[in-house]
C-alpha cells in the first residue's frame, strides 16, 4: 500500500487496521484498531492531521483532506460511503455518511448522525444526533432508526476487513 511520510509527518496506522493497497496514506494521519481504508481512497494530512477513529470504514474512492487551521476527525464506529469528501471537519461516533457526499471546513456531524448520499454539508454547518442531513445545501431531518443503519454497515464491514486482510491476493 502507498504509505508516505511527508517530510517529518508520519502516518501512524494501528496494526488491526486494514488499509487495501491501493488507498493511498500521506503525512499527519492516523488510523485506528480495526479501521478499513478500502480501494482508491486518499487520506492526505499535508496542511494538517486526520484522525480515522477504530472500526471506521472509509469506502473506495473517498477524499480525506484537512487544513493547517482545522483538522478532519472522523469517530470510532462510522461508515464512510464511496466517493465522500472531507475536509477540515468533524464527525462524531457511529455516524453514517452516504456515498458522493461532501463535508467542508468546520462543520460537524455529532455522534449518531447521518449524511445522505450526495448531500453538501456547508462550512460551518451542524448536524445533530439522531439525525441525517439530506440534499444541497443540506437541511436534517429526524431519523430515529439510525443506529440500526450503524449497528449492521460497522459489523458487515468489520467482518469484510477480516476476510481482505487474510484472503486478498494480487495475481496479476
Amino acid at each position: 500500500m502507498p504509505v508516505y511520510a511527508l517530510g517529518d509527518l508520519v502516518p501512524d496506522i494501528h496494526p488491526e487496521a486494514f488499509v487495501h493497497p491501493d488507498a493511498v496514506v500521506i503525512g499527519a494521519v492516523t488510523i485506528g484498531a480495526e479501521a478499513s481504508i478500502w480501494p482508491t481512497a486518499v487520506l492526505r494530512g499535508d496542511y494538517g492531521r486526520i484522525e480515522i477513529g477504530e472500526l471506521t470504514s472509509v469506502q473506495d474512492g473517498s477524499a480525506v483532506h484537512t487544513t493547517a487551521e482545522w483538522p478532519t476527525l472522523v469517530g470510532t464506529r462510522c461508515v464512510v460511503g464511496h466517493n465522500v469528501h472531507f475536509e477540515g471537519c468533524t464527525i462524531g461516533d457511529d455516524c453514517l455518511i452516504g456515498s458522493g457526499s461532501i463535508v467542508l471546513n468546520r462543520a460537524r456531524v455529532e455522534s449518531g448522525a447521518a449524511v445522505g448520499a450526495a448531500a453538501l454539508v456547508p462550512e460551518d454547518a451542524m448536524v445533530p444526533a439522531g439525525h441525517i442531513a439530506l440534499g444541497v445545501p443540506s437541511k436534517h431531518r429526524a431519523a430515529p432508526d439510525l443506529h440500526l443503519w450503524v449497528d449492521d454497515a460497522v459489523r458487515r464491514y468489520r467482518a469484510m476487513a477480516k476476510r481482505y486482510r487474510t484472503e486478498l491476493h494480487r495475481i496479476a
